[in-house]
């Protein structure tokens, strides 16, 4: 008899233990904390050195990459403001901010490449030389 108690006292026990961190304990607050931290390239990024830094040409075509990706969720003048970002988190990214353009081009490049969600990975889809093309459009987005 006194086992049977114990055996249920345990059980009464785990489940008062199990409901009450089911309701204090919200994952999502955790997913969205860890989305919400700033997003820095490695220091390796900002060794990597923009072959096509300065190339006005190259500019004017990443403009065109720009308006075909990023367009929607960095909005027309990569303020984060596209309506396809209006729901994620984090936010896009205001490309016109002092905190990105200080970025070393190679940071952006990486950060390009590689994505970060919601933002997607663009290593197998844009060509390495249209991704430094973006980089160049990304500096003419300066406030």
């Amino acid at each position: 008899m006194k086992t049977k108690k114990i055996l249920v006292s345990t059980i009464f026990a785990s489940l008062i233990y199990v409901l009450f961190v089911s309701f204090t304990h919200n994952p999502k607050d955790e997913y969205e904390a860890l989305q919400q931290k700033k997003w820095v390239a490695p220091a390796s990024a900002d060794k990597i050195v923009n072959p096509l830094k300065g190339d006005a040409t190259a500019a004017a075509s990443g403009k065109k990459t720009y308006k075909m990706l990023c367009f929607v969720c960095h909005g027309p003048k990569g303020k984060g403001d596209g309506m396809g970002g209006a729901g994620l988190t984090p936010k896009p990214t205001d490309l016109t901010t002092e905190e990105f353009q200080s970025q070393s081009d190679g940071a952006i490049f990486w950060k390009i490449t590689e994505g970060r969600a919601p933002m997607a990975s663009y290593k197998t889809s844009i060509p390495e030389k249209k991704r430094w093309e973006l980089v160049n459009y990304l500096r003419t987005l300066q406030q």
